[in-house]
């Protein structure tokens, strides 16, 4: 680990042959537990207190990291609340033995400084200094209103089992293994979760192995306890015409009690590939019943909201319906 500035941290290290999963390389969940940790530790260092993930907002998952590649997570302050700090991370990867860095995805993610009674406390205020400090403070406050946008509408949507499409359920209990510097299970973790039950669901359904290209709005309510029992339930919403979108709630509770308390929730979208690794269409998904339609028109009014934040065109393999 490196510290390059005082609001900025990078991890480096090398892919093991354990990060390998499902994909060949390395799956997006284990990437999103890398981003995790990074700005975990630059909110830390920043705030000089516990921290806690609030949201992760849209990343791409674009060339592959394989096992021994040298990686990068830089997580940097571009801008805090009164106790928030909003950290943009930027994965990249590059063989050791030399040749060119690649950049494999970046998001802006929300951590938020908490006391010894878990409440947010204040956290110093973070002044850019330079143009292009300025630039990506200016970004991050223009995409807060996008994001209010995406989680009112992702808390507006009601699921239910009135529902036709694919959907799994994995279920299982929070290991001590799993937890963070809190004593609880840390946002990384909770995110490969969601990557694996998406890479379940998905591959049900088109009966290919499948890869996640992208999740945006990874919000995150409540801490997940180490020895709860978890459920990861993803749910097929939507199909364009080579990704899959993957609505995944997390909840959690007590094993002692039958409540179970929504922890987190996220939009994953997957393709399927064939042997080289291409994506390839998968059927349409149509529509059966009221709830299906309901959760269709949800996935399309996300992706719309997603459309239109500063510099995020979506690529149109998301937007489009299959077959057209």
């Amino acid at each position: 680990m490196s510290d390059d500035a005082a609001n900025s941290v990078t991890l480096r290290f090398l892919a093991a042959p354990m990060d390998i999963g499902h994909s060949g390389s390395v799956d997006a969940g284990t990437v999103l537990e890398w981003v995790d940790k990074a700005a975990y530790a630059a909110a830390v260092g920043w705030s000089k207190s516990y921290c806690v993930t609030a949201y992760v907002g849209n990343i791409h998952f674009t060339d592959p990291v394989n096992s021994g590649d040298m990686v990068e997570v830089t997580s940097t302050i571009v801008y805090t609340g009164r106790s928030s700090m909003h950290i943009h991370t930027v994965v990249s990867s590059r063989d050791p033995k030399g040749g060119p860095e690649t950049m494999h995805s970046q998001c802006m993610v929300i951590f938020v400084a908490v006391g010894p009674d878990g409440k947010p406390i204040p956290v110093p205020q973070f002044e850019p200094s330079t143009p292009d400090e300025i630039e990506q403070r200016d970004h991050a406050l223009a995409r807060i209103e996008v994001r209010e946008q995406i989680v009112n509408a992702m808390n507006a949507q009601e699921y239910t089992d009135a529902g036709t499409a694919e959907r799994v359920t994995l279920r299982f209990m929070a290991s001590p293994t799993d937890v963070n510097w809190g004593g609880k299970v840390h946002g990384g973790i909770v995110m490969k979760w969601i990557d694996e039950a998406a890479y379940v669901c998905a591959s049900r359904y088109c009966g290919k192995d499948t890869v996640a290209v992208f999740s945006g709005g990874v919000r995150f309510y409540r801490p997940l306890l180490i020895g709860h029992v978890v459920e990861v339930e993803a749910r097929l919403v939507y199909t364009g015409a080579k990704g899959m979108h993957i609505a995944v709630h997390v909840r959690s509770g007590d094993p002692k009690t039958r409540e179970m308390n929504l922890t987190t929730y996220c939009l994953t979208v997957m393709v399927a590939r064939d042997d080289t690794g291409t994506a390839v269409p998968i059927p349409e998904w149509v529509p059966v019943s009221d709830e299906d339609k309901k959760l269709h028109a949800h996935a399309r009014e996300l992706l719309e909201i997603r459309g239109r934040a500063p510099g995020n065109r979506l690529p149109d393999h998301l937007l489009k319906a299959a077959g057209s």
